[in-house]
């Protein structure tokens, strides 16, 4: 990645929760079964979409302290998605090791978050933003 952000693709954090999203669009949900498509697998869909799309909506607001309300967003939908990992695992629709997997990559991004959150608010109460 180069240092110069041009659009919110080129954030770490963004690149961290679509990782994430594609775990779970491409390894998660094709595991669980067809009478799970409207319940478990539509909500584990929208809140690790959510995840990268908040992203983009804070990026576009040019507003520290709106984007990292958005950014904030996203980090509960990291958050949102382990618990959906968890309930999968508790009923048998993904194995431990899918769910230890979907863990690290949400806490990952939610890490990456937090420095980039803190990073918007430190910008925002700079004296050259005012």
């Amino acid at each position: 990645m180069s240092d110069k952000i041009t659009t919110f693709e080129d954030l770490e954090c963004w690149q961290a929760c679509r990782r994430l999203r594609i775990f779970v669009a491409k390894k998660v949900v094709p595991t669980f079964p067809k009478e799970e498509r409207y319940s478990l697998s539509s909500q584990i869909l929208r809140s690790a979409r959510s995840t990268t799309a908040n992203i983009a909506e804070g990026y576009g607001r040019f507003h520290y302290l709106d984007n990292a309300k958005f950014c904030s967003n996203a980090r509960g939908s990291c958050f949102e998605t382990i618990d959906h990992l968890i309930t999968a695992n508790g009923e048998d629709m993904v194995s431990p090791e899918m769910l230890s997997e979907g863990r690290e990559l949400a806490n990952e991004a939610s890490r990456i978050l937090n420095g980039y959150i803190k990073y918007l608010r430190k910008q925002a109460s700079s004296p050259d933003n005012q």
